[in-house]
């Protein structure tokens, strides 16, 4: 291993940021194997990637299969029938009323980006107003999206013009949903007039911010004020769709609906496949040959989004998401008398966090936070941290995660909090 990590230090750049300084060999559903031998539990999920698991059967079988078949042709040179087969299942069931379409990516940036794309070739406006603390990629668009400047912005400006932000709302940190909208008025007052605006974009669940759950208020109020204007609402699910929340699509939490979705991670189960969802008449507002890639569409990852499909139909994955994220919730508060560091437990379904403060205080506690995820990582248990102020544990295992490594996950996690 020592000679794999001197490798990596030559071979790749520092910027790559790496957590774990071991390397996988194997893995399967919730668990992996190292290089040197040693199982970790996998509560990272590839970054919310793996809803339905390290190689879950269905998925292999439907990618092997595709592979003795064809694996690339170019969908815009020589299209195939399982991107218009996928495509017509995410239609049916993206929420709100109305014909809808999809188009096919390969990155969840990629599918934000082509997102505002197609609200401002259906509105013919430029301006995007996105909030403080998202997380929408790593691309110049997707960073000037972004409301978090390190690490993600640091030394890589200037950034596209006519993106705003505004605050977003965290009654935890004192935003309120009033706070909130107040904030994208005063955009209108100071710095763009709302008829050039194009599209809000927001995350019904804020991922890299800290897995702050939208409120309904909020949805719902942003809705009428986009409808007030000619905006066009987009709901960024990258990281929350796919049964994360208990439901197939976040935005299906809220009695209102996006104009345009996006979507990648869990979609297909651990292959590169992004999508952009929306509202037939403004997915069809860009010119032919305007939306594509070279790669868009895969089709050994649209083999893998239909068993994805399948196995949370079969396999009942939203009620198990809830399920799980349930129990989840009630140990870390059944913690909080002794580990005082615990702020808040919060979530939807299986898209759960927990915020560390210094007991006390309204401060973050950014150590204990780094402790707590070292600490599991010793122990055989892989976190990830988000948020703002870095003091959050955010939870992405897989849902088909069987019960007895779901406990055992449980179990090395109070371990390392009481630690």
């Amino acid at each position: 291993m020592s000679d794999l990590l001197k490798r990596k230090a030559q071979a790749t750049p520092r910027g790559v940021g790496v957590m774990c300084d071991f390397f996988v060999e194997r893995a399967k559903n919730a668990e992996l194997w190292t290089t040197d031998g040693k199982r970790y539990i996998d509560f990272a999920g590839g970054i919310g990637v793996l809803n339905t698991g390290h190689l879950h059967p269905k998925v292999q079988a439907a990618v092997s299969a595709q592979l003795q078949q064809f694996s690339h042709t170019c969908y815009q040179v020589v299209p195939y029938e399982s991107y218009i087969s996928l495509a017509e299942k995410i239609n049916q069931r993206a929420p709100g009323a109305g014909a809808k379409k999809t188009a096919f990516f390969t990155t969840g940036a990629e599918a934000v980006e082509n997102a505002i794309k197609i609200a401002r070739a259906a509105t013919g406006r430029p301006a995007v107003i996105a909030f403080g603390g998202a997380f929408h990629g790593r691309t110049l668009l997707g960073m000037a999206l972004t409301g978090k400047v390190v690490p993600y912005k640091v030394g890589f400006g200037p950034f596209p013009s006519d993106i705003y932000h505004a605050p977003y709302p965290n009654a935890l940190h004192g935003v309120s949903v009033d706070d909130a909208l107040a904030g994208v008025e005063k955009l209108f007052k100071y710095d763009v007039d709302p008829s050039r605006v194009a599209a809000i974009i927001f995350e019904p669940v804020q991922g890299e911010g800290g897995f702050y759950p939208a409120p309904t208020d909020f949805v719902q109020r942003l809705r009428a004020l986009c409808d007030q204007h000619g905006i066009l609402l987009i709901a960024d699910e990258v990281q929350a769709g796919f049964a994360r929340t208990g439901k197939l699509f976040a935005m299906s939490h809220y009695a209102a609906a996006a104009d345009l979705t996006t979507l990648a991670k869990s979609l297909a189960g651990g292959f590169p496949l992004s999508a952009v969802v929306g509202r037939a008449e403004l997915m069809d507002a860009p010119a032919p040959g305007g939306l594509g890639g070279t790669y868009a569409g895969n089709p050994l990852a649209l083999a893998a989004a239909e068993a994805v499909l399948e196995v949370i139909e079969e396999e009942d994955l939203l009620t198990r998401s809830a399920q799980l994220g349930a129990l989840l919730q009630e140990k870390l508060r059944g913690l909080k008398h002794s580990v005082p560091q615990i702020a808040d437990v919060r979530g939807l379904g299986s898209m759960v966090a927990v915020e560390f403060m210094k007991p006390g205080t309204h401060e973050p506690d950014v150590d204990f936070t780094k402790k707590v995820q070292a600490e599991a990582l010793a122990r055989g248990l892989i976190l990830l941290t988000c948020g703002t102020y870095a003091n959050v544990v955010r939870f992405l295992f897989p849902l088909t995660v069987e019960d007895a490594v779901f406990d055992e996950a449980l179990d090395i996690l109070e371990q390392a909090l009481k630690a």
